[in-house]
Formats: C-alpha cells, sequence, structure tokens
C-alpha cells in the first residue's frame, strides 16, 4: 500500500472536511442564535463549553485540513520546479500548524 495521497483520496478527504464544516458550522450559528453572546464573558462561556468548544475545534481542525488539501492541490498542479514546490509546501505546512497551536491554544484556553 503506497502512502502517497492519491488524486480520489485527496478529492475524499476534501468533500469530508467540506461536510464537516458545514454540519458544524451550522450548529455552531444555531448555538450562537440561541446564547446571543454579546460580551465577552458569554463569548467565552458559549466556547468554554464543552460541546461548542469540541465543535469550534473540530471545525478548526476540518478548516486546516481542508485548506491543506485545497492549496496543496493548487501547487502540486500549478508549481513546475520541484524546489519552489517544495519550499511552498514546507512553507504551508509550517503556517498552518502555526494556525493549529494558536488556534488550539484560543480555544482549548477557553474550555479549561
Amino acid at each position: 500500500m503506497s502512502w502517497q495521497i492519491t488524486g480520489l483520496r485527496a478529492w475524499i478527504t476534501q468533500r469530508l472536511s467540506a461536510v464537516v464544516l458545514l454540519g458544524l458550522g451550522l450548529y455552531l450559528i444555531a448555538v450562537w442564535a440561541w446564547i446571543h453572546p454579546e460580551t465577552y464573558a458569554a463569548w467565552h462561556a458559549m466556547v468554554g463549553a464543552p460541546v461548542p468548544g469540541g465543535a469550534a475545534l473540530l471545525i478548526f481542525g476540518a478548516l486546516l485540513l481542508h485548506c491543506w488539501v485545497g492549496v496543496r492541490d493548487v501547487i502540486l498542479d500549478y508549481v513546475r520546479s520541484k524546489s519552489l514546490r517544495l519550499v511552498l509546501l514546507a512553507a504551508l505546512a509550517l503556517w498552518l500548524s502555526g494556525l493549529g497551536v494558536w488556534g488550539g491554544r484560543v480555544i482549548l484556553g477557553a474550555m479549561l
């Protein structure tokens, strides 16, 4: 079995992450409409609750995965130079990893 991501795998990953983003996004919009937080404390309490906070973490992870697959495919399709492709993919991976750490700290900080 090859560990390479094939076109079909990338396509399925992109679609599944989109479904997660849609479903959990609608859930968080419903929670927001129900609670209607107007202050920082209310937002903090909303995100700090286990279910909305967990949904926010899953959305953030799905968003990062969705972004990785989409931008990775664009880079692989349109950047012909292998060295430039490697640099761009490494920069993208570092940037998304940094966003993941930052977002995780923000959401988990509200939950703890």
